[in-house]
């Protein structure tokens, strides 16, 4: 854990957030009811590479001493639909890193194998937790991106990834000074794909790109929600959008990708448990045999 700490907060600080201390560890990795670890390991470097934490919400681990216990509940509220017919059906996800060292502008290769690798252990989640429906989380936006490029993305989730239930609502909505009215004759292509070739030329044109993490999970499922975006003050100031994802509802060569894999190692592993301990009942049998 103290090393996914000081990973954490050397990737985070690096890129404008942090707790501003040595490690990144707080209650939600120690409490009674803590979060656990999902990483990336490289064997042969025989380090980290990246992770998420994420607690698996169920009746029993959501409340403690009538306070939400999650990460996300501090700056976001939730209704009462939200916490009654979607929480104790969810994962929540957390603390997403890439470790600078394997991120894209020192090592391409190894940053698309560690992010590749952290969508494989999303697979795992699902395979390990079939009753769960939603993925819940926040994505970080830092204060040196460009904000006319930000509120264009924020716009853009807004318009096609709405919450059109007020399921969740952040406690102190980030103040954008966006222009709606610019925006709405921005954005005029007739679906998804045409706006995002909009956004996508607007954001590099003021010298940025779309956040990789963004980018992936748009790509996962079309019923993507996002939720309004908060100033985090708790960690570096950084911009933070909450989102969910209904896992049933992604696209079949996402599923294929990172799920197949995780369940064709699990089935073998069942099937060399199953030889195991049949040729232990052999031995069990022969020996009274005898």
């Amino acid at each position: 854990m103290q090393e996914i700490g000081r990973l954490r907060e050397l990737t985070f600080r690096t890129a404008g957030g942090g707790t501003g201390k040595a490690v990144d560890i707080d209650h939600y990795d120690t409490s009674e009811v803590a979060y656990k670890q999902l990483i990336v390991w490289d064997p042969s470097a025989k380090e980290i590479l990246g992770g998420y934490r994420f607690h698996v919400c169920d009746e029993t681990n959501i409340f403690l001493n009538g306070e939400i216990q999650l990460a996300t509940a501090k700056l976001f509220n939730f209704s009462e639909k939200f916490l009654k017919d979607y929480l104790p059906h969810t994962i929540e996800l957390g603390r997403s890193f890439v470790q600078p060292k394997y991120q894209t502008t020192n090592n391409r290769v190894k940053a698309l194998y560690a992010l590749d690798n952290l969508w494989d252990g999303l697979g795992a989640l699902i395979i390990d937790n079939p009753e769960k429906q939603y993925f819940f989380g926040k994505v970080t936006m830092y204060r040196n991106y460009n904000q006319r490029a930000r509120n264009l993305l924020l716009y853009f989730l807004e318009k096609h990834f709405p919450d059109k239930e007020n399921l969740i609502t952040p406690k102190i909505p980030l103040e954008t000074f966006m222009d709606r009215e610019e925006m709405k004759t921005t954005f005029v292509g007739g679906n998804f794909m045409d706006d995002y070739k909009i956004l996508s030329r607007k954001v590099r044109a003021f010298g940025e790109n779309i956040p990789p993490l963004i980018n992936a999970y748009m790509s996962l499922s079309p019923s993507l929600k996002t939720f309004g975006t908060v100033l985090n003050p708790y960690f570096g100031d950084v911009e933070e959008t909450a989102i969910m994802i209904t896992i049933n509802d992604m696209y079949k060569k996402k599923v294929e990708r990172h799920v197949s894999s995780y369940l064709q190692r699990k089935i073998e592993l069942g099937k060399r448990k199953t030889i195991a301990l049949s040729d232990s009942l052999k031995r069990l049998i022969k020996k009274y045999h005898h």
